[in-house]
């Protein structure tokens, strides 16, 4: 094993304490799973999962002391703004949004959340696998007063998800204090030191994800999983990850979004403000906008029992080849087979029967609309 596919986060000797399968993952050993992924996945549908997300790459991003004297207040959010597609300007203090930085063709290189944690101070939370990628090319068009300090080696998270979230976070925080609004950033203290916790995630149901030192990783870790035992809380791996984000339709970098496609061909263009002038990639989606699409990125789900759908399997409609796979696997909500492809704009349209090809065998499978997952309310 190369040293690059060995590094391990604060918290690799609980995942191997708890009795997790480790597998590499974007150059990190990390837990795929710990009891199972059906019951991890469901655990989060039902009750609280948590996971480690100490791999991603935080960035910090600020406007240095010399521009905000100079008068330049505004340059951290002004060249965020040009780097990446949201709207920086859009984002009170203590906000995050979803948000892509691209390539000169308007490919994606990676997508990200954003938070606004002072008025000209960011944190970037970056993918595992485009952590040097994104910061070598954020230096290369460095152009203003703006420091970018990478704490990735510093820092880990996790990600705590279900929808018992509130009484775990009251447990974990104290009863007086207040669930940050979705989206939304807060520091907080906890025993000793003070972690950040965020509104977000990546599973579609209600959670938090908690940045903190590397040092008190084991420390919060550990008193998640304590306080998280009456809630029926379970440590959650990679398996569980991707089947419950496949299920809201959450595309993966590097198997769904890739250099070599648009935020717009991913159907995330809410995510993009071509209102906005000057940022890398958008004269290319303007083009894209303008032309129309040639591939679309949709959810399917399977019509017949088989197996589970996987990257790269061909996408047919009336024998014809129209798109290939991106992701798919077994959904534990819905014990159907489920997944996303490219497939022919023409072909995408909801509700549109095709067939997908495994093993040289064609299965049929539909078209659907977002999210793939629906909770009940009754």
């Amino acid at each position: 094993m190369t040293e690059a596919a060995s590094r391990k986060t604060p918290l690799y000797d609980e995942h191997v304490r708890l009795g997790a399968k480790m597998v590499s993952f974007a150059g990190w050993l990390m837990p795929v799973q710990y009891t199972g992924i059906v019951a991890e996945h469901q655990a989060v549908r039902n009750n609280v999962g948590i996971f480690d997300i100490s791999h991603m790459g935080q960035f910090i991003v600020a406007s240095t002391p010399s521009s905000q004297k100079s008068g330049g207040e505004g340059a951290a959010a002004t060249w965020l703004n040009m780097m990446l597609t949201n709207n920086i300007d859009k984002l009170d203090v203590g906000m995050g949004q979803y948000t892509f930085l691209l390539n000169e063709r308007g490919g994606i290189i990676d997508d990200l959340i954003v938070y606004r944690i002072g008025d000209q101070n960011f944190l970037l939370v970056v993918n595992a696998a485009r952590t040097e990628e994104d910061l070598a090319w954020l230096q290369e068009h460095f152009s203003v007063p703006v420091r970018i300090e990478d704490r990735s080696a510093n820092f880990g998270g996790v990600a705590i998800q279900g929808p018992r979230i509130g009484e775990l976070f009251h447990a974990l925080f104290g009863k007086d204090v207040e669930l940050p609004p979705r989206n939304a950033i807060a520091d907080l203290p906890f025993g000793e030191t003070t972690v950040s916790v965020a509104r977000t995630g990546y599973t579609g149901e209600d959670g938090i994800e908690v940045f903190f030192r590397a040092t008190n990783a084991v420390k919060f870790w550990n008193a998640a999983l304590e306080k998280g035992k009456p809630l029926g809380i379970k440590p959650c791996g990679l398996g569980a990850r991707d089947t419950l984000r496949l299920e809201m339709c959450y595309p993966l970098n590097g198997s769904d979004l890739s250099p070599e496609r648009n935020p717009i061909e991913a159907g995330l263009g809410f995510f993009v403000d071509l209102s906005k002038p000057n940022f890398i990639g958008r004269d290319v989606l303007l083009k894209t906008k303008e032309n129309g699409l040639c591939e679309k990125l949709v959810p399917f789900r399977m019509k017949e029992k088989g197996p589970p759908p996987r990257p790269h399997y061909a996408v047919f409609q009336n024998g014809q080849r129209i798109g290939e796979v991106t992701s798919g696997t077994l959904s534990p909500s819905l014990n159907w087979g489920v997944g996303m492809a490219y497939i022919d704009a023409a072909h995408a349209k909801i509700g549109a029967e095709i067939d997908i090809e495994i093993r040289g065998q064609k299965f049929r499978a539909t078209i659907e609309k977002k999210p793939l997952y629906k909770k009940s309310t009754s």
